[in-house]
C-alpha cells in the first residue's frame, strides 16, 4: 500500500484571503484579479436551476426494478450532479457542525496559523492546485485533510482541532464513508456492473475533505471562489454550511447557479467515476462565485479508490460494441499528474481519452 508521503504535493504557500478581504477593495492583488469570467444564465427569467433530486430510503429500500435508481441512473448520465434527502445524517449534528466551522475560520490568524499548510504539503488552512507564483488565485481559504482510511491522518489535525469541532468531524466522516459506500453500490446497480466489481475496485477507498470559505468582495465580478474544474474523484458529497448560495454548473455550455435543499447533500459524478462507467456517467465542471457583501461556507467530501490499484473502464462494460473510451493508469499515476498542475476546467481528465478512429 502506497505510504501517505508518496501522495504529498507540490503546493506553495499563498497569503490567508480572510485576513486580505478585511482591508479595502482597492488593495485586492492583481493575482486575485480576472478579466474572462464567463457570467451565469438565469433560467426561466428567475429561476435557478433545479437538478434531480434522489431520496436515499427510497434508493435502498426498493427491491427489483426500483425506480429510484433509474432515476440516479438518469441523474449520473444526463446531469452528473443531483440533490440526496432523507440521507440519513443526523440534522443535528449538520446544524452543529455549520456554526463550529464557521468559529473556527473566524479563530484569529496568529491561532490559526498552528494548522497552516506547510511547503510541499496541502493539507491544512491555504489554498489547492497552486504551482507557480504567477497563476491566478481563487478568492477563498480552504481547509484541507486526509479523513480515511484513518492510518494516513495527519496527527496533529482532527486531533488537535477545537473542541467540539473534532469530535463532529469525526461522527460526520464516518457517517459520509457508511453513505459514500451505499451509495456506490447502487451506482454500480445503476450501471450494471457486478457489485464486486465496484467492491474490489474501491478498496479500503480514501477520502478528503475540503472545507471551503470564501469572504465577500466588493469586486465579486472580478474575482473567482474555486475555479472552474470538474472533481477527481468517484463522488464528491458537498453541504453548503450556510444560506448563500454560489455554486454553479455548466450546463449545456452554460453556467448556471444551483440552489440546495436544505440539509440535503448535493452529490457530483467525478473525473475517476466517469473513467471507470467508460463515460456513461459524466463529471461535469463547477466552480464557487463569490457574493459582494456576504461570507460563503461549503464543505466537499471526496471519495476515491484504494491507492495501490488502476484506474480504467470496469472490464464488464468493455465489450466489443463498446471499446473502451480511456487508457488504463495505476491511481498512484492518476493522482502526481493531477497535483502537479492547476485546475482547468476538464483538461486533467481528457489527457486519459483514447482517440476513436
Amino acid at each position: 500500500m502506497a505510504s501517505k508521503a508518496s501522495l504529498e504535493v507540490s503546493s506553495l504557500v499563498v497569503p490567508s484571503v480572510v485576513e486580505l478581504a478585511k482591508e479595502s477593495s482597492t488593495s485586492i492583488p492583481s493575482r486575485y484579479l480576472r478579466s474572462d469570467i464567463e457570467k451565469a444564465v438565469v433560467p426561466d427569467g428567475d429561476r435557478v436551476l433545479e437538478i434531480p433530486v434522489i431520496d436515499m430510503q427510497k434508493l435502498v429500500s426498493g427491491g427489483p426494478n426500483n425506480s429510484e435508481v433509474e432515476k440516479l441512473d438518469f441523474a449520473c448520465k444526463e446531469w452528473g450532479f443531483f440533490q440526496l434527502i432523507n440521507h440519513g445524517v443526523d440534522s443535528t449534528l449538520l446544524e452543529n457542525l455549520k456554526a463550529e466551522i464557521d468559529a473556527f475560520f473566524k479563530l484569529p490568524m496568529e491561532e490559526k496559523k498552528k494548522w497552516w499548510q506547510s511547503p510541499g504539503n496541502a493539507e491544512g488552512f491555504g489554498q489547492a492546485f497552486v504551482v507557480s507564483e504567477d497563476q491566478k488565485l481563487d478568492w477563498g481559504d480552504l481547509f484541507f485533510m486526509v479523513t480515511f482510511p484513518r492510518r494516513l491522518r495527519n496527527p496533529n489535525l482532527i486531533p488537535s482541532l477545537p473542541s467540539p469541532l473534532s469530535e463532529s468531524m469525526e461522527r460526520y466522516t464516518s457517517d459520509l464513508n457508511n453513505l459514500s459506500t451505499a451509495m456506490l453500490e447502487k451506482i454500480a446497480e445503476a450501471l450494471h456492473m457486478e457489485t464486486e466489481e465496484m467492491t474490489e475496485f474501491v478498496g479500503e477507498g480514501r477520502q478528503t475533505i475540503r472545507i471551503n470559505c470564501y469572504p465577500p468582495c466588493e469586486l465579486s465580478d472580478q474575482v473567482m471562489g474555486l475555479t472552474p474544474h470538474s472533481d477527481a474523484t468517484l463522488i464528491t458529497i458537498l453541504l453548503q454550511l450556510n444560506d448563500v448560495d454560489g455554486l454553479e454548473i455548466r450546463k449545456d455550455g452554460k453556467w448556471v447557479q444551483v440552489q440546495p435543499l436544505p440539509n440535503a447533500f448535493i452529490i457530483n459524478v467525478g473525473d475517476i467515476l466517469e473513467i471507470m462507467s467508460n463515460g456513461r456517467y459524466r463529471s461535469i465542471e463547477h466552480r464557487g462565485t463569490v457574493h459582494p457583501v456576504k461570507e460563503r461556507f461549503s464543505f466537499a467530501a471526496f471519495f476515491g479508490p484504494r491507492l495501490d490499484g488502476e484506474l480504467g473502464p470496469a472490464p464488464s462494460l468493455i465489450s466489443e460494441q463498446t471499446p473502451a473510451k480511456f487508457r488504463r493508469a495505476t491511481v498512484q499515476e492518476f493522482y502526481k499528474g493531477l497535483f502537479a498542475r492547476r485546475l482547468q476546467g476538464k483538461a486533467y481528465v481528457d489527457t486519459f481519452k483514447i482517440q476513436q478512429d
